[in-house]
């Protein structure tokens, strides 16, 4: 699956198109307060027969640091770990202890989960740098394998968004517990 984020500055509120037609697979909504990111919610947009509106498929929990896929809600602490000394970790993320486990590593602009000790690629968050005066920038692009679609898809979309998130907090200091503040 290739899809893109419709929101170029603000991917906690934005809508998840496919590549190849353009139409809406999930929206991403947030829920904001006066001292940061209350909740995340991913809906789909492509509910079953029968079914009315959208359905809520996941969900990140900021206040009590959880993550809900189709109703199940686990902490932070019991999906990862952290591995490797002060200047080299490594970010491991599973769902349970039946699925597939993804590393989680950051270059050049883009996420990348790996599997099987960083030889399968099992999706890819491609991030765009910061918008120039001049030039349109780019949406965030998301790529998910077979392998990824199959068992974990929900799961891997929101830890893109938790990653690429707290990465931007990280770097951009000038909106506290907001993203887009590019």
């Amino acid at each position: 699956m290739e899809a893109f984020f419709d929101n170029k500055t603000n991917i906690i509120s934005a809508r998840i198109c496919a590549a190849l037609d353009q139409a809406v697979i999930y929206s991403v909504e947030s829920k904001l307060e006066f001292q940061g990111r209350v909740r995340t919610v991913l809906r789909d947009e492509n509910p079953l027969p029968g079914e009315t509106s959208s359905k809520i498929v996941g969900a990140i929990n900021w206040k009590d640091k959880s993550f809900e896929v189709h109703g199940v809600r686990r902490k932070y602490d019991e999906l990862r770990r952290k591995t490797g000394t002060l200047f080299n970790k490594s970010k491991y993320w599973r769902w349970s202890a039946t699925r597939k486990e993804y590393e989680l590593s950051y270059t050049h602009e883009e996420w990348k989960a790996t599997i099987e000790d960083g030889k399968t690629i099992a999706g890819r968050f491609c991030v765009p740098f910061r918008p120039h005066l001049f030039s349109k920038s780019k949406p965030a692009v998301l790529h998910l394998t077979s392998t990824a679609l199959a068992e974990d898809e929900v799961f891997l979309i929101l830890v893109f968004i938790y990653e690429e998130v707290k990465r931007q907090d990280k770097t951009n200091t000038s909106t506290p517990g907001t993203t887009g503040g590019w």
